[in-house]
């Protein structure tokens, strides 16, 4: 084929993918005679223009000594990324082995993005009711806005299961699964703001682009299931600080997760573009084989590129996806009485969805509760939480309930709460606000989280905040000692998980995070 005419199939092909006359992809099916690798060849030679010696010598920086350098670095083994159990060449989403044997091969994040109250939900404080609307005897802490007198918890807490863990009304579905739950008390973050939580809880750094905890796992894990992304993020509509919770940052970008809106129920809404309504699936395989064909030549001249690695694996993600993800995401097939359990509602189906993805060897889901920051109670917590609590309650017990019934709990690590949690005592109402009284502020200095499943310790309670609830007092736990928690029940130690990036070694805990043994089973 003259270059000519491989420069008018590339154009046409073009034409025919990005939004032209779709008619011209007929030249894949008319040009399927065998002629294809020569089509590759002259086409690919045709993009590539010849370099002379001295623009070859000026684009290579400080010449070829950087060349006798990179061969040294390679055989020391410090041109690598990788330091941890993501160091396996070929696919990067294969399954990888982690530093040792792990009690959780899945993860569940099951995030109320806002911030829930502690002293509403899984940490009962009546002394709050005794000094309701006076000043708390120790003060009240620097929170985010001003806070007033003790505001007691409307809701009421009774003990569950035999270990006779006190959780409120709000979760008393959840509270039947107690004794399968780790609750940590004594839970701390950084700061009481929404963005530089959400990213601390999500990447372990609230201020830098940092790769999130899906990514260091998809990095050191890889995926179970070759036709699903491993690292799913489901929310309806777009939680605070958006995309940067499931980022890959410096991590090769095929790591990152994969966001879908399940405010849409179709599935070609909830997955955009994930059917092709125009072009055959064979048809399309042949788009892909010239594509991937052309981006290799492409990236032969040139150093290793993560970027383009990332896109030409996302494109045969994509591919393998049209059948997988409309099977996964679909949970019309269910029987009867399993949708009666998880009950009506977009929360409800979240979990559903979340439980057949692990099925399928989804590596991390998490599903966040809503759009922005709906946990976020500012005013009127009974009614608010109330109603978020009605809205996740027995969508969340079903999902314990179907995990141990399928023998996936043992093996999938569940984890609840928030970017932090409130304030014992009332926010004031500030003129010019819409803030109606009686609610909480956010609450970085004490909070509750809650584990099951996955080798955590069942029936068990971990640290304690102050009398009133505002400060994490007894056994602290930080972020970064959950992440390595997480991380050690994953069966790497988070210490040794690290990806080499302008000089240095990162890591998920950064130079923080201790394992929190005492919460292992």
């Amino acid at each position: 084929m003259k270059i000519q005419e491989g420069v008018r199939v590339a154009l046409n092909f073009y034409k025919s993918s990005y939004g032209g006359d779709r008619n011209t992809g007929n030249w894949i099916r008319e040009n399927s005679d065998g002629d294809m690798k020569s089509t590759f060849s002259t086409l690919a030679d045709a993009m590539v223009p010849p370099v002379s010696r001295r623009e070859m010598l000026l684009k290579t920086g400080t010449g070829l000594g950087m060349l006798g350098l990179a061969g040294l670095l390679s055989d020391s083994d410090m041109c690598g990324a990788a330091t941890g159990g993501a160091g396996a060449a070929g696919n990067p989403l294969s399954v990888k082995s982690p530093h040792f044997a792990p009690r959780a091969k899945h993860v569940i994040h099951i995030y109320l993005n806002g911030g829930p109250s502690q002293v509403d939900t899984f940490d009962p404080k009546p002394l709050l009711a005794k000094h309701a609307g006076q000043q708390l005897p120790a003060g009240n802490l620097t929170t985010e806005r001003p806070t007033g007198g003790a505001l007691p918890s409307p809701f009421r807490f009774r003990p569950y299961g035999q270990s006779g863990i006190e959780v409120s009304d709000l979760f008393a579905k959840t509270a039947a699964h107690v004794d399968d739950m780790c609750v940590i008390r004594s839970m701390y973050a950084n700061t009481p703001n929404h963005e530089q939580s959400m990213r601390l809880m999500n990447c372990g750094d609230e201020r830098l682009a940092r790769p999130s905890l899906g990514a260091w796992l998809m990095y050191g894990l890889g995926t179970e299931n070759q036709n699903l992304p491993g690292f799913i993020a489901m929310c309806p509509g777009m939680p605070v600080a958006d995309v940067s919770n499931w980022r890959a940052a410096f991590l090769p970008g095929i790591y990152q997760g994969t966001h879908i809106n399940t405010t849409h129920t179709e599935i070609d809404k909830l997955i955009e573009h994930v059917q092709n309504n125009f072009v055959s699936r064979s048809a399309q395989r042949r788009q892909l084989d010239l594509l991937a064909e052309l981006n290799r030549r492409h990236q032969q001249p040139r150093s290793s590129d993560a970027a383009l690695d990332a896109r030409i694996e996302s494109f045969e993600l994509a591919f393998r996806m049209q059948s997988a993800a409309a099977e996964a995401f679909d949970v019309s097939g269910e029987p009867q009485h399993v949708l009666d359990a998880y009950g009506p509602g977009n929360q409800a189906r979240q979990m559903l969805i979340a439980r057949r993805l692990v099925e399928r060897g989804v590596r991390i889901v998490q599903v966040y509760h809503g759009n922005t920051q709906p946990w976020d109670s500012h005013d009127l917590i009974e009614e608010n939480h109330g109603k978020l609590a009605g809205e996740c309650d027995q969508g969340i017990a079903a999902l314990l309930t179907d995990l141990k019934q399928l023998g996936l709990l043992d093996e999938t690590l569940v984890i609840c709460g928030g970017e932090f949690g409130r304030t014992p005592a009332v926010e004031l109402p500030q003129p010019g606000t819409e803030v109606k009284g009686l609610g909480r502020d956010h609450n970085h200095w004490g909070f509750t989280v809650w584990l099951a499943g996955g080798g955590v310790k069942g029936g068990h309670i971990h640290g304690a905040t102050d009398e009133f609830g505002y400060r994490a007092v007894e056994k602290r736990v930080h972020v970064h000692d959950l992440h390595a928690t997480m991380l050690h029940l994953l069966g790497f130690d988070h210490e040794q998980l690290t990806y080499r990036y302008a000089g240095r070694d990162f890591r998920l805990t950064d130079v923080h995070g201790r394992v929190v043994r005492e919460i292992i089973a």
